[in-house]
């Protein structure tokens, strides 16, 4: 079973995330080696949203921004239940909110594409938003 990164790397419509993961190493080397992770992956249409060559430009940013979307336990799906669990603590120490919006689930200011994509390290969730940790919660179309 492939890693987190590595099932990154093999998915054509997460190339901007797989640079960024590129550029931060020390994000990427987590999810590479074993572990208990989730790890909520914003797809390319989520990176086109944002001033891109700008974020990737900004290591300490990209470090936090990635950092955002990584959580050190293993959360499926059917866990994030708003009626058991109201947010997630990422990495950077801040929190993901989940909640319902029309009655689908929402990670902070996400939907999930595609979840529960199991990894070696953990499990992977494919997101239509990139969470910005100074933007929690809200849409956020610059950066």
């Amino acid at each position: 079973m492939p890693t987190i990164m590595e099932t990154i790397a093999a998915d054509p419509s997460l190339k901007t995330l797989k640079k960024a993961l590129d550029i931060v190493g020390g994000v990427r080397e987590r999810l590479e080696n074993d572990g208990s992770l989730t790890f909520f992956a914003p797809n390319d249409e989520a990176f086109a949203r944002l001033n891109v060559e700008h974020v990737l430009g900004d290591v300490p940013k990209l470090a936090d921004i990635l950092n955002y979307h990584l959580v050190g336990e293993t959360r499926y799906q059917k866990e994030m239940d708003v009626k058991n669990l109201d947010s997630l603590v990422t990495e950077l120490g801040k929190s993901l909110s989940i909640y319902l919006d029309e009655n689908e689930v929402m990670i902070d200011n996400a939907h999930l594409v595609s979840a529960d994509i199991e990894c070696s390290n953990g499990v992977m969730h494919v997101i239509d938003n990139v969470f910005l940790p100074q933007h929690s919660g809200w849409y956020e179309t610059l950066a």
